[in-house]
């Protein structure tokens, strides 16, 4: 995809976007484009009012072989751009050419919501069809196109946006494939396989401890967790660090990496079971945040660590009741061997303490259905006792239309994790605060790190994206996360 900043619309082009927001100015702007088009006023004000994901096709001709007029709702945001911009694509884009412009006349277009928008065309591109034998669904013209945008913004700043977006979604759309891939796809070997051609091509660091490393290095929860598996475990570390003599903050991402979850010995109904191939979206993240840093040369050193392996069923899987050693050293009762997710996440924290030492310390995990209950589709659960990281991680995603909201983690919620016979338990069995309680089981394994975050992305990193008939990836996390580290 190439880009073209523009002051005003070109004279002819093949597809011609134009957003319009359902506001005082409606009215106005319908005008003016009704006027452009040689159109009558009344009719099109009857047929364009501006709601989100509202579209109006026009075939002008002249000026344009078909141009969309695109409602973006009542309120002018990063994520109603990309929702609107992104059904559009994945409705219409098949039938569009190389020559496309968006026309931001009428809209306050910020680069960020430039950005947005050039984001959601290309994610709209996803084929979820991963291994269908029809080879019917080709790759879209889309993104190959030559884009041009008007705006009043100056031409570097439109460029800068469009850029991003496209390494962006280039990113976005591999995250979406590994997450969608079924367990025996995407499995621990092929995330550490993604990781290091992805180091390869970016220029950074990945390192990959297989199984007897593993052992050997004493990562006991990740092993715990494997015993039931048929692919042994991985434990990738990725480091992105610029070139500069300069003292940066370093920033540790822990991303829950269970390749497919049935739950273990503990095992979880069979009606929502085959969507457990999406329980690595927390890894997901990390992995497509190290990328895209590398991409856009953030000024920041950035640690993320992955524990992958999945959870199943065999002779020799964990049990309830069982203990096991953890990386810290300290022990753990499994009470539930389907809260897996936080004994490998615990392993993943403590070593990327003692090897690391990072300034901040975030961890990243679809790791309870609490969190779900909670909050629903519309935001992650966000926990820290750090009210200024709180707050700029709330920031970031407010911004970026990728929401947190912050839930308590005081002391007393800590309770339901002791153990008679070991140091903690991974599970309190209580029906109550099961994502605040998962959160203290983390915390116990930070070293009271005091700039640590765990953010729970259940319920908004697979579900509706719009682009399948069922669930699939939202790639989740990844514009949160780069958005939250370009304030370093």
């Amino acid at each position: 995809m190439k880009f073209t900043s523009l002051s005003q619309q070109p004279k002819q082009v093949d597809i011609l976007i134009i957003p319009v927001l359902r506001d005082d100015n409606i009215k106005e702007n319908i005008s003016k484009i009704a006027s452009v088009f040689g159109l009558d006023t009344d009719i099109i004000q009857q047929d364009i009012h501006g709601n989100n994901g509202e579209v109006v096709k026009l075939y002008p001709n002249k000026i344009a072989k078909r141009v969309y007029i695109l409602g973006c709702g009542d309120r002018i945001g990063f994520k109603n751009v990309k929702q609107a911009f992104k059904a559009l694509s994945f409705k219409e884009q098949k039938n569009w050419t190389r020559d496309i412009c968006l026309d931001c006349t009428y809209l306050d277009a910020t680069p960020l919501l430039i950005e947005a928008a050039i984001n959601a065309l290309m994610l709209g591109t996803y084929q979820v069809g991963l291994y269908k034998t029809d080879d019917s669904e080709t790759t879209s013209s889309l993104l190959h196109a030559d884009f041009k945008v008007v705006s009043k913004l100056s031409d570097a700043a439109v460029l800068k946006a469009a850029e991003k977006a496209k390494a962006t979604a280039k990113t976005q759309l591999q995250i979406m494939d590994l997450v969608n891939a079924p367990g025996n796809k995407a499995t621990p070997q092929a995330l550490a396989a993604w990781a290091v051609q992805s180091g390869k091509i970016y220029n950074y660091k990945v390192k990959v401890l297989h199984k007897k490393e593993i052992e050997e290095t004493g990562l006991n929860t990740v092993l715990a967790v494997n015993r039931g598996s048929e692919y042994p475990p991985e434990f990738i570390i990725m480091e992105y660090k610029p070139e500069t003599d300069k003292k940066l903050k370093k920033v540790g991402l822990v991303g829950k990496g269970v390749t497919f979850d049935t739950g273990g010995l503990s095992i979880k109904g069979s009606n929502n079971m085959h969507y457990m191939k999406s329980d690595m979206g927390g890894a997901a993240a990390v992995m497509g945040t190290i990328e895209l840093a590398a991409k856009l040369k953030l000024n920041v050193h950035l640690i993320g660590i992955v524990p992958a392996t999945d959870n199943c069923v065999d002779a020799t899987a964990v049990k309830p009741g069982d203990v096991i050693h953890s990386y810290s050293g300290k022990t753990i009762e499994i009470i539930d061997t389907d809260a897996e997710g936080r004994l490998i996440l615990a392993d993943g924290i403590a070593y990327m303490n003692k090897h690391y030492s990072p300034d901040v310390l975030i961890d990243i995990a679809t790791l309870t259905g609490s969190a779900v209950r909670a909050l629903g589709y519309q935001a992650g659960a966000l926990f820290s006792k750090n009210d200024d990281l709180i707050n700029k991680l709330e920031a970031a995603g407010h911004r970026i239309g990728e929401r947190l909201w912050s839930l308590p983690i005081w002391d007393e919620y800590f309770d339901g994790m002791r153990s008679d016979v070991a140091d903690i338990k991974n599970f309190s069995s209580r029906p109550i605060a099961g994502a605040i309680e998962a959160a203290k089981f983390l915390e116990f394994f930070t070293n009271n790190h005091p700039q640590w975050a765990h953010l729970d992305i259940a319920g908004v990193a697979f579900g509706n994206s719009g682009l399948a008939k069922q669930k699939s990836s939202t790639a989740y996390g990844i514009n949160l996360m780069i958005d939250y580290l370009m304030g370093f």
